[in-house]
Formats: C-alpha cells, sequence, structure tokens
C-alpha cells in the first residue's frame, strides 16, 4: 500500500470500510451484478432485495455503491432518476418502525453495579483471580459506557496513555477518531466522580487490580486472570451486555443492545430536565435528528403534560387517613460500618445506599448525635412472624450492601412500641 493509499484509507472509518466492502460483495456476487453499475442494474437490485433486507440496509447499500463509483471516477447510478423512484415506492410499500434498543434505567444499572460487585468479593475471596477481573472489567465498561453515553466502538478504542484519571474528581478520555469526529480532529470527553454508581472509582477499581499503565482499557481476560494485549472486539459488546444483565437478573435480557446504554443515558438525563441542547453538546450529537432517535418521546411528552396540570388544576385534597396509630409499626434502625481492609470510600457508599435506597422507601429518618440511627416505619403486619420476616429481609439487604461495599456492619432493629429487638 502507497502513502497515498494509507491515507485515503485512513480517512474513512474502519467500521464504514468494512460494512460498504460487504454491500459491494453483496451486489456482485448475490444479486450478480456487475461494476461499474448502470441506474437500472442499481434499481433492480433494489427491488429484487425490498422485501428480505430493511430500508435502513438499502439505503446504506446505496452508499456503498455511490461511495465505489466516486472513488472509481465513474459516474454515480445511486443518483439516477430511476433508483430515486424506485427507492421511494419501497419506502412506501414496505413502511416499517424503526426498532429501537431497551433503554438501560438507572435502577437496573444499580443492580448490575450490585451484581459486580458482589461477584468480585466473592471471586477475591475465593481467590478466584479470573472471576474478579472479569466482574471489575465489567462494572467499569457498564458505567463508563452509561454515564459518558459511548458507543461500543468508541469503549472498545480507549486507550489507557489517553486517559487522565483524577480519583475522587473526574475521569478525562481522549478519542483519536469516532464517529462523530467526522474531521478527525479527536475528541476529549470527561465524566465526573459520583456518589454513586460512580464511573471514576470503577475505572480506577479495573486499573489497579489489573496493574495496566498501557494500551486498551477493555479488554479479555484469559482463565487465569490476566488481561489480554488486545481490545476487546466491537461485535463482543452486545453479547457480553445481555449476557451480564441476565446474570444480574433484569428482566428480558435480550432485548438489549449497546445503544441501551446510550438510550439508557438519554432518558435519565431527559428526565432529570436536561434540555436538548445541553444533552446533544454532553453527547456530541451534531443534529436534532440523531439525539431525538435516542429520547423516549412518551416520556418527554408526559413530563410536559404533567408540568402543564401541576400549572392548571386545583390541588385535591387527600382524603384523611382513618386510622393513623395502627397503620405502621414504628422501628429504630442502628448501623455500625467498618470497612474490610484501610479505605473508607466503601464505608460512605454503603452509608449513602442504606440512607437514599434502604431506608428511604420506609420514610428514614435520621436522628441521634453519631448520626448512625433511624427511625422507619412498616405496614402494620397480621401478626408477629410476617413482622420478623419483613425485619429479616430488611436486614439482610443492609447486610448485602455492605458486603458489595467491602464493609461489615452491625446492624440492630427495635421495636419502638414493644421493644422487641431484632440483630
Amino acid at each position: 500500500m502507497t502513502t497515498l493509499e494509507r491515507y485515503l484509507a485512513a480517512a474513512t472509518r474502519k467500521n464504514t470500510q468494512q460494512s460498504y466492502a460487504q454491500a459491494t460483495r453483496h451486489f456482485e456476487e448475490d444479486f450478480g451484478g456487475f461494476l461499474p453499475a448502470t441506474g437500472d442494474a442499481v434499481a433492480r437490485y433494489l427491488a429484487a432485495y425490498a422485501g428480505s433486507l430493511s430500508n435502513n440496509t438499502l439505503r446504506q447499500r446505496l452508499s456503498a455503491l455511490a461511495s465505489w463509483h466516486r472513488r472509481q471516477g465513474f459516474p454515480d447510478p445511486t443518483r439516477e432518476e430511476v433508483v430515486r423512484q424506485a427507492f421511494k415506492g419501497i419506502r412506501a410499500l414496505h413502511a416499517t418502525v424503526e426498532k429501537q434498543a431497551t433503554p438501560l434505567q438507572v435502577a437496573d444499572l444499580e443492580r448490575v453495579d450490585a451484581f459486580c460487585r458482589a461477584a468480585a468479593a466473592q471471586a477475591r475471596m475465593e481467590g478466584d483471580r479470573a472471576g474478579e477481573m472479569q466482574a471489575l472489567r465489567d462494572r467499569a465498561l457498564l458505567l463508563l459506557g452509561f454515564w459518558r453515553a459511548f458507543r461500543s466502538d468508541d469503549l472498545v478504542r480507549l486507550q489507557i496513555e489517553h486517559l487522565v484519571l483524577r480519583p475522587g474528581e473526574s475521569l478525562t478520555l481522549w478519542l483519536p477518531t469516532s464517529k462523530g469526529d467526522r474531521e478527525n480532529q479527536g475528541q476529549t470527553w470527561v465524566v465526573p466522580a459520583l456518589t454513586r454508581l460512580c464511573p471514576v472509582e470503577a475505572v480506577e477499581a479495573w486499573l489497579t487490580a489489573s496493574r495496566l499503565d498501557a494500551g486498551p482499557l477493555f479488554r479479555r481476560v484469559n482463565r487465569w486472570g490476566a488481561p489480554g494485549q488486545r481490545p476487546m472486539n466491537r461485535k463482543s459488546i452486545i453479547p457480553w451486555l445481555r449476557r451480564l444483565l441476565a446474570q444480574a437478573g433484569v428482566d428480558e435480557a435480550r432485548s438489549y443492545t449497546s445503544h441501551s446504554l446510550r438510550r439508557g443515558f438519554a432518558g435519565w438525563a431527559t428526565h432529570q430536565g436536561w434540555d436538548l441542547k445541553a444533552l446533544m453538546q454532553y453527547v456530541g450529537w451534531r443534529d436534532i435528528q440523531s439525539a431525538a432517535r435516542y429520547v423516549d418521546p412518551l416520556a418527554s411528552d408526559r413530563d410536559r403534560l404533567e408540568a402543564g396540570l401541576a400549572r392548571s388544576l386545583p390541588a385535591v385534597a387527600a382524603p384523611a387517613p382513618s386510622s393513623p396509630a395502627d397503620e405502621v409499626v414504628r422501628l429504630e434502625v442502628s448501623i455500625a460500618l467498618r470497612p474490610f481492609v484501610g479505605k473508607t470510600r466503601g464505608v460512605a457508599a454503603a452509608r449513602r445506599h442504606i440512607e437514599e435506597v434502604c431506608l428511604a422507601r420506609l420514610g428514614g429518618q435520621k436522628f441521634g448525635r453519631k448520626g448512625d440511627r433511624y427511625h422507619v416505619q412498616l405496614p402494620a403486619q397480621a401478626d408477629e412472624s410476617t413482622l420478623t420476616e419483613r425485619v429479616s429481609d430488611l436486614l439482610d439487604e443492609l447486610h448485602q450492601v455492605a458486603t458489595n461495599n467491602d464493609c461489615y456492619l452491625e446492624a440492630r432493629i427495635r421495636d419502638v412500641a414493644t421493644g422487641q429487638v431484632w440483630d
């Protein structure tokens, strides 16, 4: 390959080169067409596969054929009127709704994060180096992919030497090329450290455990727990994600794709009140149509309609409770957390999760000077055994959170009315 040929090849992304080559082979070998082609031949090709290939695939095939003719110096047959009319008719007779990846919700992201933490801790206890490394890599890949809304090919192209990690603050990433960077100028992305589901902490944990300091960030892990030299394959991301979601107990795992991370973040940001301009700037979308494909229109419309209802309708008084004194059981929860090792970051993360998730849904209110005691409420139970079962479930959940964050937990729950204690 000459120097000029190398530069010409570098001007087109590798994925595009591969898909265009596949498209021209399909035209020649499967359809039996000849290159250079006439407009009539291209129109017949479209008609032959209109019932079996999607409109988006046919559009991509036209782009590939157009590119081949331009590069070879031939007139572009895809611009002829017969091709335009044929494709217009196909779109009319074979109109389809574009399939969208199922967006990954933050609740499911939290479930998978907890699964990865538990898997890493369990593997570490059992001396399973491969299991621990896979869990740490999976967690870092998932959280970074979600919070940075990266494509799968962006994730597998990340290089460690292009990262600037500031523990507890941020992670700066530089991509020399990406689909959205049409001028190949390189793009810099920053993701901040978060109080939970933190991609910065997850990447730090993966790099610390793997001892990697250069090369691909995300790699396959062999059966001895050693990272390979090559990056994960882009085509492996979808089966990897589905397998991880299924292992974590997420329903309908096969409905997710690598776009689920991107759609999940876009939906979360929209629900949090981000406007489209802010979302486009953060993710790197250049046009509104690209962004709109990833935003759930129903959720956006619902938020706007509900906001209008809140402004226009008078408040309706809630009905008074019939017998509030007997409808709940008031409990006092005391917790004490200690780390497995010297670091205390896991203690803070575990406490936040316990306060903001486990106890918040029970109306948790902190009291006492040390801030380690909480008042919560459970619905009144028909018998004592049912109450004991509910309290035991809560204790199990608290201990699981502590384990996931590499902590020991001492927990005690007391019935304020009867004085009964569970620990």
